[in-house]
């Protein structure tokens, strides 16, 4: 599994497997979030199965499918819940990681300087400067 730390709380991970769920439970990870879509994924690795692989875990399991270009703030607010929601340390998974990278940039946008997101998505290996503009700009709006 190629986990990849955005801050303390969340980390991202390209798709995982049904089989390594409980791994991560023993790692310490509470959370769960799907956010690939099951028209991507086989019966397999759709969300159903996974949600029985998380709760099997003691996991709490979300499914919070983006299919790009369909970002709504719905979406991201779906993320920064159940992000808050956390008991715990939280996984996010889409094919490669960046679609829960960018809903987790999104999601802090306000909470964190821009700054520090566009470095901890960096930092996780998200070149996504042209994300810049949409945090700066949800920040702006957030704060008044």
């Amino acid at each position: 599994m190629d986990l990849r730390p955005l801050d303390e709380i969340t980390s991202v991970a390209p798709m995982i497997d049904p089989a390594d769920v409980a791994a991560l439970a023993e790692g310490g990870i509470t959370t769960l979030i799907c956010n690939r879509p099951d028209a991507e994924v086989p019966p397999s690795h759709q969300a159903e199965a996974m949600r029985q692989a998380a709760e099997a875990a003691g996991l709490e399991f979300v499914y919070n499918p983006l299919a790009m270009p369909n970002l709504t703030m719905a979406a991201i607010d779906e993320q920064a819940d159940a992000i808050d929601g956390a008991e715990g340390r939280v996984l996010a998974y889409c094919a490669s990681g960046t679609r829960s990278s960018v809903l987790w940039a999104l999601a802090m946008a306000g909470r964190l300087r821009t700054d520090e997101i566009m470095e901890a998505l960096e930092g996780a290996g998200y070149h996504l400067p042209q994300l810049r503009g949409q945090v700066d700009m949800l920040a702006k709006e957030r704060e008044g």
